[in-house]
Order: C-alpha cells, then structure tokens, then sequence
C-alpha cells in the first residue's frame, strides 16, 4: 500500500509537494477548489518542475468548473511536464460546488465527462457542445496523441461506484469499511486526515484542533448540504444549526464552506470539541501509525492520502518518519 498526500492549492503547495517527495510520499493530489484557493493546475505545473519522482494529480476536478478541452489540454501539459506520474482524479463536486450554492452534480453527467476528456486525449473526434471537437495541436505543440492517464473517481454512493467500475477507474473514498466490496477497481485511495500525537497529548490540544480540527470539521459541512436534518444528531450539531440558520439565507453556503480543509471558520470554532475531534481519521501516537496504516490496507485500500494541515511541514514529516517512509 502507498502512503500519498493531498493538498489545497495555496502559495507554498509547491514548497510543500517538493518536501513531500523528499520525505517518500507516493503521490501529491492538489484540491480543485477555486472559490476557496488558488489554481489546481498552476499548482500542479509548479510542483512538476521542481520535483521528479512523486506522482501528481488532481484530486478531484469539478467538471462543471472546467471546459473539456481545456481540462485535456491541461492534462497534456502536466504529462509534458511530468511523464509517467499523471493520474487524473474527478468527482462531483462537495465542496468545489456546495461553496458557491451549487449542489453535487449527476453521476451520469461526471462520467460524459469523463468520456469525453478521455475521447480527446486519445485525439479522436469528440461531441463537445453540440459540434465536432479534436486536439488539434501540432507536434511540438503537445504530447503525441493518444495521451492515456489512470483515472480515479471520489464516490461516496452506489451510482458513483458503478459510474468508476464502467469506466475501469480507480476510486477515492473519505469512509472505507471492513467488508467493502472493491473488487473490479484498479486502486482504492482512502482520504484521511488529522495528526500523529505526541505521547500523552490531548486529543483537543491546540495543535491537534489546527491539524485535524479543519478535517473533522467539514462532517458538520457534509451533513448540512445532505439537508436532512443529520446534523442535529452529531456533538453540537443543533448549535451549528443555530448559527447557520443566523447567516443571510443567500449566504449561508459562504459561511459554511470557509476554510475547507485549510482552517477552521468561525462557526467551526464554536462547535468543535473533543467528541468530534476523537473522529479524525488519524489521532495515534507514532508508534501505533504502522498497524493504523495496516487496517486500511485490510480493507482494501491501496492508498492513503493524508491531508496535512495546521503546519504542514511538521506533519507531513511526522507522519512520514512514524510510518517509516
């Protein structure tokens, strides 16, 4: 099993792909979250450069957020940059959408896309907008045609799995399970996120709350965009009710999704404590890491992607050093 990183697209992600490589990570996906950092591909074409070994990706595309040809001419330029380390992830959007009041999109439009991305890539004829679409770049111009990346889908429910097993996708997933049926699927990348404590740190420390806090937090996000009431049943979920339904109702996804997986916002802070902060995926002393990172594996998974927060460079190598990269 691989031990990789993900990361929101910030100034310093490239500075922070770059130790990541030194330290052995596997692979470094970068967030597509426009409305909250900077440029997925940007990032990724930084990180490309100044790296050589670890792989790079997306993780995950928004595909109402990017035109098809331009997400194909974009993976081409990153496997220029990068050959043999590209893998495209895409999803449907949480909160690459719910930030700016959308909702996730069909899982039939995701795998369109999907198809047709991958149509150009191969440089045949595709469908896109009602016309008769082809990378036409020259040699010199762009990578020769057909381009092939492995791709992996960020699913949660039974319509995503099956739009990834139709495409021989690989797949990402936030709550991997004992007996999970992955079969079919080329890899499993388990998303997780929180810290390697120190002996005898509580679970609510300060560097705990800024490492794992934001993590934890978008539970409360996911069960407020299911709008089905969920939320009120988790540790102060009917105060995080409270202070959402205190926002502008036209503004309430702004104050919802500040901060995703970067910092924690204002309503986060008031409503996040030791009970959901004991939920991180990972809140283990250095030496129990190793036999954490087994029970994913048990599972299925064939990835863990951890999401660094707080101050990333102390816990992407605290994490590296106690699994043993």
């Amino acid at each position: 099993m691989h031990l990789s990183c993900a990361f929101p697209p910030m100034p310093d992600t490239a500075d922070h792909i770059e130790l990541a490589e030194e330290l052995g990570y596997h692979r470094a996906w970068v967030f597509d979250t426009p409305a909250l950092q900077l440029d997925v591909w940007m990032t990724l074409a930084l990180a490309a450069t100044r790296t050589s070994r670890i792989g790079l990706g997306p993780g995950v595309l928004i595909p109402s957020l990017r035109h098809p040809m331009v997400t194909a001419s974009a993976i081409a330029h990153l496997v220029d940059l990068a050959p043999g380390r590209v893998e495209i992830g895409v999803g449907a959007g949480f909160t690459g959408r719910n930030a700016m009041g959308q909702r996730g999109l069909k899982w039939a439009d995701v795998e369109a896309y999907v198809r047709t991305v991958q149509t150009l890539l191969a440089g045949d004829v595709a469908e896109v907008d009602g016309a008769a679409a082809q990378m036409l770049h020259w040699p010199g111009q762009a990578p020769p045609r057909p381009i092939e990346v492995p791709w992996r889908l960020a699913v949660i429910g039974p319509k995503g799995m099956a739009a990834a097993q139709r495409l021989g996708a690989s797949i990402f997933t936030s709550r991997p399970s004992v007996g999970s049926n992955y079969e079919g699927y080329p890899g499993v990348t388990a998303m997780v996120s929180g810290a390697v404590l120190d002996p005898g740190e509580p679970i609510d420390s300060p560097r705990m709350l800024a490492t794992a806090g934001p993590g934890v937090a978008i539970l409360y996000h996911l069960a407020h965009e299911r709008r089905d009431g969920s939320v009120a049943q988790m540790p102060n979920g009917e105060r995080f009710a409270e202070l959402v339904a205190a926002e502008p109702e036209g503004l309430r996804h702004l104050a919802v999704h500040r901060g995703h997986l970067s910092q924690l916002n204002d309503i986060d802070r008031q409503v996040l404590g030791p009970e959901m902060l004991a939920r991180s995926a990972l809140a283990h002393p250095a030496a129990d890491v190793p036999a954490w990172l087994e029970t994913y594996a048990a599972m299925g998974v064939t990835e863990v992607a951890y999401e660094p927060m707080g101050d990333i460079p102390e816990a992407l190598t605290r994490l590296a050093r106690a699994a043993g990269l």
